[in-house]
């Protein structure tokens, strides 16, 4: 039984790791890659300043926003703003990060490809200067 009292379509799910999110950020399975799928499909639920670490995918990714609104930037880029409703494609090996704004969270379905049985490389923090760019702008 889901106990949380919101409009959110999916559970909020289990926390993720400190190793490769800055701050509170969860997820909640929904497709595990099988032997007809290449790829993996989540709810990730970023409570407000919680953010991914900079990574990359070897096969890319989708973001599907299904509530609230935060950020995605790919390095070397400016920095976009995502809300409900917004598709994010990530093309293969391009360095990025995604999360909550300061003030409010974000969730999205985030539908990961594979090659062979890697699907992401994780890499430095997004720093806090980085971030507050974000929030600034």
């Amino acid at each position: 039984m889901i106990t949380e009292n919101n409009n959110s379509i999916f559970p909020k799910g289990e926390p993720l790791s400190k190793d490769w999110f800055t701050g509170d950020a969860f997820l909640f399975p929904l497709i595990a890659k099988d032997k007809n799928n290449e790829f993996s499909a989540g709810s990730v639920t970023f409570e407000p300043n919680a953010r991914t670490n900079w990574h990359t995918h070897p096969k890319g990714q989708v973001l599907i926003v299904t509530e609230g609104n935060g950020f995605y930037q790919e390095k070397g880029k400016p920095i976009q703003v995502i809300t409900k409703g917004n598709v994010v494609t990530i093309p293969e090996n391009v360095t990025h990060w995604h999360g909550a704004s300061a003030t409010t969270k974000l969730v999205h379905i985030a539908i990961t490809n594979y090659k062979e049985e890697v699907q992401v490389t994780w890499l430095q923090p997004v720093s806090d200067e980085e971030y507050n760019i974000a929030n600034h702008q």
